[in-house]
């Protein structure tokens, strides 16, 4: 096989293994498992949890002074593994795109833009743990992480079009405004980001909880805005903002005459719009439990890749970054 045939299924491979990485992310997060290993890249000081589980056995379970949580240690160190992976994944990616780079599969400068990502992501996972859990750097890990995932499917997309002949050349929309049109889409994944942010924020904050009621919080429609309140209303109004801008961007495409790919990828934000909006207040209902809060955080990953499709849908099929 070609070595520029192998480009786009490493990617693919890449882009699955990043959303696990991102939604296991999450559920280590919620189940307080974040400090299972308390110690970076190890496990207090092995490779794996296995090493340190029986170095601590002589002692009664203790080691370093602290209690080894077996349970949360492999959490810990699973998610690690992952990620080392999919940063191994993505190296090959960029090695591939440089021997490649006459056929221009995948541009230079996008290629180094992965591994900065990779790189990044791997620094702010470390002082996540190094750094005790502080809510800046876990909410910039969350966000750099999405930011790694958007970029893998946006390639994938690509690579996509760059194939379907039917895809090739700029995206017809009659009777209507395409700058229009990218420019409210732009600003729906804009507004979706923030309330990313806002999310992290509430979750670093342990603030989930703070507004235990919908649609009232604290049975007051205007509760105070002090503390874990404040955090968790701002997140409540963020993503009404949200909705609205990207059910605006999504009604737009689909009452414009445009092609195939770009009406489903407005459907899609649709539908992952009303899900997530949807597990959020079952999860308030039912008191926040992990399962929920985790399919919270993968619905938030999945509204991001439908609102990334959506925008890559309103650019030319010919670009590769």
């Amino acid at each position: 096989m070609p070595r520029a045939s192998l480009i786009r299924p490493l990617a693919v491979t890449a882009f699955v293994l990043c959303l696990i990485v991102v939604v296991m992310g999450a559920y280590v997060r919620l189940s307080a498992a974040g400090l299972g290993c308390p110690d970076w890249p190890g496990c207090y000081g092995h490779v794996t949890p296995a090493g340190a589980i029986a170095a601590a056995e002589p002692s009664g379970g203790m080691l370093d002074g602290a209690t080894v949580d077996a349970g949360k240690a492999w959490k810990e160190m699973v998610h690690r593994y992952a990620a080392a992976t999919l940063g191994i994944l993505i190296l090959i990616i960029a090695a591939l795109a440089i021997q490649t780079r006459k056929l221009r599969v995948v541009s230079l400068p996008y290629a180094a833009m992965l591994v900065g990502l990779v790189i990044a992501q791997g620094m702010l996972g470390m002082l996540t743990v190094t750094e005790r859990l502080k809510p800046v750097i876990v909410t910039a890990h969350l966000l750099l992480g999405l930011t790694t995932l958007s970029a893998l499917w946006w390639m994938v997309l690509t690579l996509g079009r760059r194939q379907a002949s039917a895809w090739r050349g700029s995206t017809a929309f009659l009777g209507s405004s395409l700058r229009l049109t990218r420019q409210l889409a732009l600003l729906g994944l804009v507004a979706l980001v923030l309330q990313l942010a806002l999310g992290g924020w509430t979750s670093s904050h342990y603030a989930a909880t703070a507004c235990p009621d919908f649609p009232k919080c604290q049975d007051q429609w205007l509760p105070g805005m002090q503390g874990a309140v404040g955090i968790h209303f701002a997140h409540r109004l963020g993503a009404l903002f949200a909705a609205a801008m990207l059910l605006l961007a999504s009604v737009r495409v689909l009452r414009s005459r445009s092609d195939p790919f770009a009406r489903r990828a407005a459907l899609a934000v649709l539908v992952a719009l009303v899900l997530q909006l949807a597990i959020g207040i079952t999860m308030v209902r039912s008191g926040f439990p992990l399962w929920l809060a985790t399919a919270h955080s993968a619905g938030a990953a999945l509204l991001l890749l439908a609102v990334v499709a959506l925008n890559r849908s309103l650019r030319p099929a010919w670009k590769a970054s």
